[in-house]
This record gives structure tokens, C-alpha cells and sequence, in this order.
């Protein structure tokens, strides 16, 4: 795949080698990431960070990765505070933005419309996370953090067990790290979510396409079982009709570090894509994990910023040209990792 000016939309855009070549360049980001040194390469540069749904993790590595490579920012945040309120079109809007910035980062409630804002848009446009569809984006760094993850405790990489445990059906994260998981050999998914909320047909089909194992149960201590990895999910209640009917399913999957003692393998990795939700009738990973070595939810939003340089330096084709544009960090910054 050539990235130079292309929009990265879906996962289905990227086959093997290219996932590999994002890994590639996101190590080669460490430097910057961990505040070892400064690199000012996209100086000048600009990004349009169009975040018209609630994010927090999302939103701010974007900002940030596109900072740490000297490039400038500059955001909307909600529907009410752009035009779109006032009946714009996601076109007009696109063509707007692209006379604005070099490469656009978006974030929209509905299913699709990235790629309808990509349509109009002549710079790269990335996806942030389409309604209930995909997040492209954060499954690459999910990805990087399991590799990561099982490197550092000495496992094979080759063959990896993970459960998806929650709201399968509205979680863009499951969706779009399933279909990339799909693209290697040797992965074995363990699916547990109520009935209601199971993983939808299409990535299933991902699945079956690609000649994975997989199970679906609704029982969460089985899931827990044998695993390389647990990725947990909360109830996505923001995608339900009412709120009543969301809290059917909020707190019927809550992990903890007894039930994690009980029932999970030893230095099984456990992630979440952010937010957990903490209030006692949810609580889908509970407080008291913090201290286990095993929990990854914060190294995956340090992965993140690392994978989402790599994205920025290979759009705008600078990804072979880091080291020229590099110099010593002027200033006390702690370890980030």
C-alpha cells in the first residue's frame, strides 16, 4: 500500500504488509514519544482535529502525536459549535477544511460518514471512529499493544487466544480489531457478550473468510479461561434508544482481581479501549486491577500516540526522513511510557 495522501477510513483498506509497516514505523516513534528527543519534521504543518462526538483519549493523541512531530492543531469539538448545526453538508464542509490544514483527524456519530466527508476532502482523512461502524485507528494500537505486551512477558506472538467480553454488537473497537486480527493466521477468538449484544454477522464473516476459530457464549467465567488476552468493553449506552434499556446489560460483566486470580492464566494481558465506565452499577473493570502488572489499558493510550505519528509521518510522506528533523529534548519531561 502507498500512504502518501490517502485517507485511512477502515481496516479493510490495509492488508498484512502494510499493518507491518505501521508497526515498523511506530517504533521508530519512541524517541519522540517518550520525550527522549524532539522531532519537528510536519513544522508548519496543520491538522484539523473534527471530533463531533464525546472523546477524550481519541481526540487528544491525535492532537498530541501531530504536536510531538512539530506540527500545529487546531479543532472543533461537538456538533452545536460548527456549521454543521446550521445544515451544512459533510462535502462543503470537507471541501472548507481541506483549504485549511494538510490532513484531517474526524470523529462522527454516524455510521459512514468519514468516508462521505472524505469525498471532499483532497488531504488524507483519518478515521476517529464512525457511529457504531469502525475505529481503524485504535485497532492498530490495540494491535501494537498486544505485541508489545507479549514481547515483554516473553510469549509467543505466533498463536494468541483473545476474548472480547461486553457490548460486541455497538463496540467499533471489537469490530475493527477482529477484521485486523483476521488479516494473521493462528488467532483464536473467544466471544462472550449477552445475546442482544453479540458480535454483528459482518465481522463474524471476517472471521469465517479468514478461517479463524471462534467461539460465542454469554458465560463471562468461561471466557476468562486460557486466554493470551482479555479485551473488556463497556455497554455503549450512548447507542441504545433509551437509557432503561441500557442498564439491562451495564454490570453484567464486571472483572476484578479475585475473579482475575480465579479464573484467568497467569500474566494474562487485560485491556480496555477507554472509558471504563467506574460507577458501581457498571464497573466492567473494576479499581482494584490497578495494581496488576498484567493491566495494559494505560500503556495502550501511550501505544496509541506512537501508532498515531506513524499514520501522520506515512500520509504526508515523511516517514523515511524522521532522523534529519530530530534534536535533543530542551526541557524536564518524565519517563513516558
Amino acid at each position: 500500500m502507498v500512504f502518501q495522501g490517502q485517507h485511512i477510513l477502515s481496516i479493510d483498506q490495509l492488508d498484512k504488509e502494510a499493518v507491518e509497516r505501521i508497526i515498523q514505523v511506530a517504533d521508530e516513534m519512541t524517541p519522540y514519544a517518550t520525550r527522549v528527543k524532539c522531532c519537528n519534521i510536519l513544522d508548519g504543518a496543520i491538522l484539523a482535529n473534527l471530533f463531533f462526538e464525546p472523546s477524550t483519549r481519541t481526540r487528544i493523541s491525535f492532537g498530541t502525536a501531530f504536536n510531538l512531530l512539530g506540527g500545529h492543531v487546531r479543532e472543533t469539538v461537538g456538533m452545536t459549535t460548527s456549521s454543521l448545526s446550521k445544515g451544512e453538508s459533510l462535502y462543503d464542509t470537507a471541501r472548507v477544511t481541506a483549504n485549511y490544514a494538510d490532513v484531517v483527524a474526524m470523529r462522527h456519530p454516524e455510521i459512514g460518514s468519514v468516508a462521505e466527508f472524505a469525498r471532499g476532502s483532497n488531504v488524507p482523512v483519518i478515521n476517529g471512529g464512525d457511529g457504531p461502524n469502525e475505529h481503524p485507528t485504535q485497532a492498530l494500537l490495540d494491535l501494537y499493544t498486544i505485541y508489545n505486551e507479549l514481547e515483554a512477558l516473553g510469549k509467543d506472538k505466533g498463536t494468541i487466544k483473545i476474548a472480547m467480553i461486553g457490548d460486541l454488537k455497538n463496540g467499533r473497537t471489537v469490530h475493527s480489531l477482529t477484521r485486523l486480527l483476521s488479516l494473521f493466521p493462528n488467532i483464536q477468538f473467544t466471544f462472550i457478550s449477552p445475546q442482544a449484544l453479540a458480535m454483528p454477522d459482518k465481522v463474524l464473516t471476517a472471521c469465517d473468510n479468514a478461517g479463524l476459530n471462534y467461539s460465542i457464549s454469554e458465560d463471562f467465567h468461561y471466557g476468562l479461561k486460557g486466554q493470551d488476552v482479555i479485551y473488556l468493553t463497556r455497554v455503549q449506552e450512548e447507542r441504545f434508544t433509551t437509557q432503561e434499556e441500557a442498564n439491562l446489560y451495564r454490570g453484567k460483566y464486571c472483572l476484578n482481581q479475585s475473579l482475575y486470580k480465579q479464573h484467568c492464566d497467569k500474566n494474562t494481558i487485560i485491556m480496555h479501549p477507554l472509558p471504563r465506565d467506574s460507577r458501581p452499577e457498571a464497573n466492567e473493570l473494576s479499581d482494584d486491577m490497578n495494581d496488576n502488572p498484567n493491566l495494559a489499558i494505560f500503556r495502550q493510550t501511550h501505544y496509541g500516540v506512537k501508532v498515531r505519528m506513524a499514520l501522520f509521518a506515512l500520509v504526508l510522506g515523511v516517514e523515511d526522513k524522521l532522523t534529519q528533523f530530530e534534536k535533543p529534548m530542551n526541557w524536564y519531561s518524565p519517563r513516558h511510557s
